[in-house]
């Protein structure tokens, strides 16, 4: 009796120290991260098996076994709660932090950039060139794609983006028109936006907008031509391409509803997606005298009042080319 009591005492410290080792063995896997020398992407697929998930995880060398993963998600019933999509480890991890990132749902975010100034066709070049977003898209009409940076992710499609930057221009389009000046000559916020186009078009320095804004909308109160350049070039090319030479004389005669030079008032459309900065111009632009600007040769514009004052910055301007 005493010899079997003896045995039961032995083996229950057996199995008691055998159950620290264990313990201290899966604490040991849990907190000893994984080094990560270069930041890694991985994708977890829709309805990926939790073996696959696993399997997935130790070729990306973030886990030394499969098994300790599959064993850890069960345990801790994580299977369920990991999220589809595609995660940037960048540091290194442990195998307990790894599974807290797959059931976070944060997945790595891309980003696609438009300038401003784009034509409806470079934008649609822009996202067809992108080989991370998928499918289709509607060609949005001209001016409607507010310019910005955008975020996806893996899966995303491309008239997501478009959804996107739609919606941010009717916001901000909506905004510029609830705060416009009261004595602004335009009737809707479409010719907002059919004048910021053009005004966009005309300068890239940020701080001359507002005075570009103010000489088109002085023209169009005293129901002067717009004479503007940059909407000829949309009457010859329609926004599919670069005109490819510079602007002749020949060119202002084109019957083109388009041609400022022929036709008075705003074009039919916006004549590319203006940003919010020049939007915001137009909405609010400069109260000055000037009818007319030239470039200065050094990347602004020289403006003036008078026609007379106009040709002598054109000398100017021709002089220093």
């Amino acid at each position: 009796m005493k010899k079997a009591l003896l045995l039961l005492k032995i083996s229950f410290f057996i199995l008691g120290f055998a159950a620290v080792l264990l313990y201290f063995y899966v604490l040991n896997i849990l907190q000893t991260p994984m080094t990560v020398d270069v930041p890694k992407l991985v994708q977890i697929e829709s309805g990926a098996s939790l073996a696959k998930i696993a399997r997935n995880l130790q070729q990306n060398g973030l886990i030394e076994k499969d098994f300790y993963f599959i064993l850890y998600s069960k345990i801790n019933k994580i299977y369920p709660k990991i999220k589809a999509g595609e995660y940037l480890i960048d540091e290194d991890v442990t195998l307990e932090k790894l599974a807290d990132i797959l059931a976070s749902g944060k997945v790595y975010l891309r980003k696609i950039t438009f300038a401003e100034g784009l034509t409806s066709r470079e934008i649609a070049d822009i996202l067809y060139q992108n080989e991370i977003l998928e499918g289709d898209f509607e060609l949005p009409p001209e001016g409607s794609f507010l310019p910005e940076t955008y975020t996806f992710s893996r899966g995303d499609t491309r008239q997501s983006i478009i959804n996107q930057g739609v919606a941010a221009m009717n916001k901000v389009l909506e905004q510029a028109w609830q705060e416009r000046d009261a004595d602004l000559p335009l009737k809707n916020k479409e010719e907002v936006l059919i004048l910021a186009s053009i005004v966009e078009k005309e300068t890239g320095v940020a701080a001359e907008r507002p005075q570009v804004a103010s000489v088109f909308v002085n023209r169009l109160k005293k129901g002067m031509l717009l004479q503007t350049d940059p909407t000829v070039i949309y009457a010859l090319t329609l926004g599919k391409s670069d005109l490819g030479r510079d602007l002749r004389s020949k060119d202002l005669s084109v019957d083109s509803p388009y041609n400022t030079y022929k036709y008075a008032g705003l074009p039919p459309t916006p004549i590319c997606s203006p940003g919010k900065a020049a939007i915001m111009a137009v909405a609010h632009p400069d109260k000055t005298p000037y009818l007319y600007f030239v470039a200065s040769g050094t990347g602004g514009h020289n403006f003036a009042r008078t026609l007379q004052e106009h040709n002598a910055n054109v000398r100017k301007w021709r002089a220093k080319k």
